[in-house]
């Protein structure tokens, strides 16, 4: 009976000690001792230089990888690659190094310190998917932004086509793509809204020039007015790839004849190319006296 009550006290003792102390007049006894601070500034002392160690060697993973990127930026540049594309791949690459050794840190930090950062990891958890559901639009800007900077679907100064919106691409964002129409209009697109891309400044471009005759001229005369234009003006312009080519009388549409020429020129330079040709035929037309039709503006209607 007695081993059993002295087995009692000593389990009751130990349970005492390792209870954390409430009383704060025990407390107070506690750090009145010269131990307590003693083992306060060594764990401080300790932790501390833990953080220090420990800030140094993320400075330097984060001085060498933006050493990375800048080094793989500058090879990209070098090969002939949009220097907008370049920076801003370098930039997201380097924010997103960024952010992770970051989150790492702060999670080594919290561990030194002895916070729950299980718990803190779970409440991010669930912020970030609340957030995440939150910004669907945004991600999905980001991600389609991305992967056209890295596929060089399109380059600042290209005309592209997307959806309704046509013109020349100012500025290419992870976010949006500036695109400027031909009357100055500045459109800003979603990347999100850009499925299909119609590049028209990659290789050659080719134009179709359609006259309208009538039907009872005479085409073999048509043929030799405008071959004489295309041997005449060909030499001496180097944004032609290839003379134009005569296709001849394609249809009959509303009375008149469709005479269609094909010009392949080099890319930007269709438009001015097309006008120049298209002048021409109609002038030495005029001079053979081909007669051509009219557009006739009808008021009453």
């Amino acid at each position: 009976m007695n081993n059993i009550l002295s087995k009692y006290n000593q389990v009751t003792n130990n349970n005492q000690t390792n209870q954390p102390t409430k009383n704060p007049q025990l407390l107070w006894e506690q750090m009145s001792t010269p131990q307590f601070w003693i083992n306060l500034i060594n764990t401080v002392v300790s932790d501390l230089i833990k953080i220090i160690l420990l800030s140094l060697l993320f400075w330097i993973l984060y001085r060498f990888g933006k050493r990375v990127v800048h080094k793989v930026s500058h090879n990209l540049r070098s090969k002939q690659t949009s220097s907008n594309r370049s920076r801003t791949i370098a930039t997201l690459t380097q924010n997103i190094y960024f952010y992770f050794l970051a989150f790492i840190y702060i999670y080594c930090v919290l561990a030194i310190l002895g916070a729950p950062v299980g718990t803190l990891i779970t409440g991010a958890g669930i912020f970030s998917l609340a957030l995440g559901l939150g910004a669907q639009g945004f991600v999905s800007d980001v991600v389609t932004g991305f992967f056209i900077l890295a596929e060089q679907q399109f380059d600042v100064g290209d005309s592209v086509k997307v959806s309704d919106v046509s013109g020349t691409v100012t500025y290419i964002g992870l976010r949006t793509t500036q695109i400027r129409s031909g009357d100055g209009t500045l459109n800003y697109v979603p990347n999100r809204n850009i499925t299909v891309v119609q590049n028209l400044s990659r290789g050659n471009m080719t134009t179709i020039i359609e006259l309208q005759l009538f039907p009872k001229t005479d085409i073999k005369k048509v043929t030799q007015v405008l071959s004489q234009v295309n041997q005449k003006l060909t030499p001496d312009d180097p944004d032609l790839i290839t003379a134009p080519r005569l296709l001849g009388p394609t249809e009959v549409n509303n009375g008149l004849l469709t005479y269609q020429i094909q010009i392949d020129t080099k890319n930007g330079a269709q438009l001015i190319v097309k006008r120049k040709f298209l002048e021409a035929y109609l002038l030495a037309l005029q001079k053979a006296n081909i007669p051509l039709p009219e557009n006739k503006l009808d008021l009453n209607k």
